[in-house]
């Protein structure tokens, strides 16, 4: 059994390393990286580890958020020229593992029927204080299980979209941040052998500002692309412009209250396998205290605004949903009644056909009839009694003939 993993990558140094290591550490066959075009030493730490023959690179230094197409070649070239019975396509920020952790992704995928041919894997961002820089390995130590009324307060609007893995296949298409491929589920893996994603999107400010910005430039860069305006990246790159970006990351960490309350409620989970395994390439900068008591100043209004904000959102989709589900009844109402109508047509146009068909047999059976009698007409014409009465006929005085 041969295990992939593709990644597309750009501007992730804080964080590639350990990704990649985590990875060939759970048994992963081949790495196929494409670097975006990185200008903070990723594509350097990427090269070291194609040079130890460790990874396959490629490079694709156009920014317009080609994700798409770019993961799927990848995927399909797992599979036609690697032989991979199995392919995971991912992003930096993404950690897989076995729930089990005595158990090793390859041999978790091992042991999984490939009659499966795809499922989607629950993704589980890890949180924790914020930091002015850092990979923070060892400060987002946390799952984020807060309700979803709690995590729209902090500016997000729900928990990451699970990810789809697929058995290897050459005609593959990989869409939507790697969220949905093309082939069909046929079930999940049993619960000994399930998997799961721990993700770090939100690391440091310094990563999140650069990655809002690039993010939203790549956008901005491919007109064919049109995220939706409610995508926490778009909003969060309006407010990036606007110089207002700040407060909106720092509303999104719990402080050391926020965390031990969230802690005793179960919202916030321990979790430090990677803590644990792993060492962070760039060491942690904490805020400057006095800003973070600023923060805390207007943080509870902000919350209030985010609450409000996605409220309101709800309700107008909620209205929208309504109205669409009405269009949807008054359409199949509509279609009902012309189906109706077509029947009752096509049942008229039977009719008249029957009626046709039977005007036709009963035309072609007098035309015989007549025929028939012609016939007999023109045969006693021909017997010699009827010939002998016409001479005689012809002969008495004043006839005509």
């Amino acid at each position: 059994m041969k295990l992939a993993m593709t990644l597309m990558v750009r501007d992730e140094a804080d964080i590639i390393g350990p990704m990649i290591d985590h990875h060939l550490a759970q048994g992963v066959d081949i790495l196929i990286v494409t670097d975006n075009g990185s200008g903070d030493g990723t594509a350097e730490i990427l090269q070291r580890y194609a040079d130890e023959g460790r990874i396959e690179l490629r490079h694709d230094p156009v920014h317009r958020k080609q994700q798409s197409p770019v993961v799927t070649r990848m995927a399909r070239d797992a599979a036609a020229l690697h032989g991979a019975d199995w392919v995971i396509n991912a992003d930096a920020d993404e950690f897989f593992a076995p729930v089990d952790r005595s158990l090793t992704l390859h041999q978790v995928f091992e042991r999984l029927d490939p009659a499966i041919r795809s499922f989607l894997v629950p993704v589980t961002n890890l949180t924790g204080t914020a930091a002015e820089a850092g990979t923070g390995f060892d400060r987002l130590v946390y799952r984020d299980h807060r309700p979803v009324e709690q995590l729209r307060a902090t500016g997000l609007r729900d928990h990451p979209t699970a990810d789809a893995v697929h058995v290897g296949d050459p005609e593959v298409d990989v869409i939507q941040g790697n969220h949905f491929v093309s082939i069909a589920s046929a079930g999940l893996p049993p619960e000994e052998l399930a998997i799961e994603v721990l993700h770090l999107p939100w690391r440091s400010w310094a990563q999140y500002r650069h990655k809002v910005e690039v993010s939203g430039r790549a956008y901005d860069e491919n007109p064919e692309l049109t995220p939706s305006p409610n995508h926490h990246g778009m909003r969060d790159y309006r407010r990036l412009q606007s110089g207002a970006l700040l407060p909106f990351y720092l509303l999104r960490h719990p402080d050391e209250r926020e965390l031990a309350e969230g802690v005793a409620a179960g919202h916030f989970v321990e979790e430090r396998m990677l803590a644990g395994t792993l060492a962070s390439p760039v060491a942690d900068v904490p805020f400057d205290p006095a800003l973070l008591e600023r923060f805390r100043e207007f943080a509870p209004a902000l919350r209030d605004a985010e609450a409000r904000g996605f409220s309101l959102l709800t309700s107008v989709e909620e209205r929208l949903r309504l109205s669409e589900e009405e269009s949807a009844r008054a359409l199949e109402t509509l279609e009902a009644e012309l189906r109706g109508e077509i029947n009752a047509a096509s049942d008229r146009l039977g009719a008249v056909d029957h009626e046709r068909r039977l005007a036709q047999e009963e035309l072609a059976l007098t035309r015989a009839h007549a025929a028939s009698l012609e016939a007999e007409i023109a045969r006693l014409r021909h017997r010699p009694e009827v010939r002998v009465a016409n001479r005689l006929r012809r002969a008495l005085p004043g006839s005509r003939g």
